[in-house]
């Protein structure tokens, strides 16, 4: 880390000291299921509920979203709860499942459909897999090339018109087959009009690289976290067509991840790890608190960024590059009083249905069965509680997606065959 970060953290961490140090004595009598015990200085680190380890390495992608787990590291809310979380900048989704499955990730920052993939043996590694907790909504972004724009296409209309009237081999890129990029991008194409699987060629890059391919002429378009769209229009490169959250307002993104196995041996760890990243996610989600976070995980060590790419969209500002501005009233979220960490089951029961949508499964699954494997729900609503986090009392959540469909999860079969344009 750099010696301005460096300064940026311990500026972090002595503002929340004397929160940490004065933590009072509360009852975790609130826990699902009337778990009677309490807790002291607000953290779970006693008897037979002391962490089994005291040290956590959580991989994460150099990504906008991967800022609670640096922050909770930073400001040092891990130590709250007994642990210190060692973050670990991976270099791309398919060594975050690797490192995952083999032992040399504790957790990570992880694609949500990238976990149920996994779980499904899709791609060819299985693994029982755990979702702890979600980490944001939003903040994804469609990013065009500024050829295709300077032929004509500004919009999605446009480009289907393009594509249709110009036969090439025109080529998208996402971050992960199974991952929540590339059903972004599918699913925005399909409601173009334009099949993703017949009409364009899909190739995967790791998020960083996204920019230097595109400047180099290897893809007409991408889908992929911030700040890369971001930096695709400071380059001069590119222009934003969409984002995530216009194709699913609020919708879930990256989770908290870990194999089943890791959490079964380490329950009042991953417990632990949980509360933490929810008291960072609370923290962060406070515009007051953005522009600091922004700046520290510019650094190298973690996104390697520019301070300035990075904020706008993170307090929601928003430009597209090509003329328009707007302050997005459904920019990236980290807490949203515990809606966006909350672990729907639903929300995992959704990337199922694109999976088999996109011929990613070749059969329906058990797509309710998978989500209650898979999302710990019982460990996050004890870890909420540590937190002082509310909970919704709801596993199922209803959204109306961009082409005016509705997902509630309580069809997923007949919703996964609903699809005019599919595999």
């Amino acid at each position: 880390m750099s010696e301005d970060s460096k300064s940026v953290a311990e500026t972090l961490v002595s503002n929340r000291r004397d929160f940490i140090k004065n933590s009072a004595f509360f009852s975790a009598a609130t826990l699902a299921g009337g778990v009677g015990m309490t807790v002291s200085s607000g953290a779970w680190a006693a008897g037979s509920d002391k962490p089994e380890k005291t040290q956590v390495k959580v991989g994460f992608i150099p990504l906008t979203d991967c800022a609670s787990i640096v922050v909770a590291a930073a400001m040092g809310f891990d130590k709250k709860y007994g642990i210190e979380i060692i973050p670990s900048k991976e270099a791309s989704w398919a060594g975050v499942r690797d490192k995952l499955v083999n032992g040399e990730l504790d957790a990570s920052h992880v694609l949500y459909g990238l976990i149920y993939g996994v779980q499904l043996g899709i791609g060819g590694i299985k693994n029982d897999m755990a979702v702890l907790m979600g980490l944001n909504n939003n903040g994804q972004g469609i990013t065009l090339s500024r050829q295709l724009l300077d032929q004509g296409v500004k919009d999605g209309p446009s480009l289907a018109k393009h594509i249709k009237a110009n036969p090439r081999e025109y080529t998208f890129a996402n971050t992960f087959p199974t991952g929540t990029h590339a059903m972004w991008l599918n699913y925005w194409l399909a409601s173009q009009g334009v099949n993703p699987i017949k009409d364009v060629k899909n190739i995967v890059v790791p998020p960083p690289q996204m920019v230097a391919n595109m400047r180099v002429g290897n893809m007409d378009g991408y889908c992929v976290g911030e700040p890369w769209n971001a930096r695709a229009i400071a380059d001069n490169i590119g222009f934003s067509v969409a984002t995530s959250q216009d194709v699913w307002a609020d919708h879930p993104e990256k989770v908290l991840g870990a194999t089943a196995a890791w959490v079964k041996e380490n329950p009042n760890t991953a417990r632990a790890l949980i509360a933490a990243v929810l008291d960072a996610s609370r923290w962060i989600d406070n515009p007051k608190n953005r522009p600091l976070v922004a700046k520290l995980i510019s650094d190298k060590s973690y996104v390697n960024a520019p301070e300035a790419v990075i904020a706008g969209r993170f307090l929601g500002q928003y430009d597209d590059g090509i003329g328009r501005k707007w302050q997005d009233k459904h920019s990236m979220a980290f807490f949203r009083e515990g809606q966006t960490n909350f672990p729907y089951l639903s929300d995992g029961m959704w990337f199922l249905t694109q999976h088999k949508r996109w011929g990613l499964l070749s059969t329906d699954p058990d797509y309710l069965g998978v989500a209650k494997q898979i999302n710990q729900i019982d460990l996050y609503k004890q870890a909420a509680a540590m937190a002082r986090v509310p909970v919704p009392k709801q596993v199922m959540r209803s959204s109306k997606l961009i082409d005016g469909k509705v997902w509630d999860g309580k069809d997923p079969k007949a919703y996964a065959a609903s699809f005019a344009i599919r595999a």
